[in-house]
């Protein structure tokens, strides 16, 4: 597939920003005791959801502002590219919405955290291995 140019750096804007959410989960991760748990979780989540978007508007395809991961999964072309889970999807969503304000939410683990940094790795290996040289490219 070949994309129109403000198309590509459409695309490349969103895996900026996804990246920077990533570096920011993996940084935070670092700060041991005192490392803020749902924040990781939260960058793990939003670099998640940058990547699917990127995908979409590589290929052209109109997507809500959401933060539900299912909801923009299903609008993949190809949903074998991203190697999440409804389950896992679901869990990622939960922390864009539910953790980002005070409330009565479960206690995120470290364990947790992890989970979300390593899936969003996951996410991020499968889509960039899909895109063309041109997107790669300029990352």
């Amino acid at each position: 597939m070949s994309a129109r140019p403000e198309q590509i750096d459409v695309v490349r804007q969103w895996v900026d920003k996804a990246d920077n959410d990533l570096k920011n989960a993996v940084h935070t991760l670092t700060m041991g005791e005192d490392c803020p748990l749902d924040t990781v979780c939260f960058h793990a989540q939003q670099c998640v959801e940058k990547y699917l978007k990127a995908w979409l508007a590589f290929h052209a395809i109109d997507f809500p502002k959401s933060h539900d991961l299912t909801e923009l999964a299903a609008l993949l072309p190809d949903n074998r590219v991203v190697p999440l889970s409804t389950d896992d999807y679901v869990s990622l969503t939960d922390y864009a919405i539910v953790t980002r304000y005070p409330g009565d939410w479960e206690i995120i683990h470290r364990t947790d955290a992890e989970r979300a940094v390593t899936l969003a790795q996951q996410v991020r290996r499968a889509i960039r291995a899909m895109f063309p040289r041109e997107v790669a490219d300029g990352q």
